[in-house]
C-alpha cells in the first residue's frame, strides 16, 4: 500500500496548532516543554514538514488544554 500524505490538511493542522499556541500566549519552547515533544518537532508540525501522530495530536491538546478536535478545527477545500 502506498502512503499519499494529504499535504494541504497537514499545512492546515500546523497552521491552526500555531494560531491555538499563540491564542494562549506561548513559544514554541513552551508548548514543547509543556508536550515533552522536541522544539523542532513542533515547529516542523506548524510548518507542515512533518506529520503530527495522533499520540501527538493527544499530547499537544493536554499541554494547550483544549479539547483535541480544536486541533482539526480549520477550514480547506474538498477535493472531489
Amino acid at each position: 500500500m502506498n502512503y499519499t500524505r494529504h499535504e494541504q490538511g497537514v499545512l492546515a493542522f500546523g497552521a491552526n496548532l500555531r494560531r491555538l499556541r499563540k491564542a494562549r500566549g506561548l513559544t514554541q519552547q513552551d508548548l514543547a516543554f509543556a508536550a515533552d515533544i522536541e522544539l523542532s518537532q513542533i515547529s516542523r508540525i506548524e510548518r507542515g514538514v512533518i506529520n503530527a501522530s495522533i499520540s501527538q495530536v493527544f499530547v499537544l491538546a493536554d499541554a494547550l488544554q483544549l479539547p483535541p478536535k480544536l486541533l482539526f478545527e480549520f477550514e480547506w477545500e474538498v477535493k472531489p
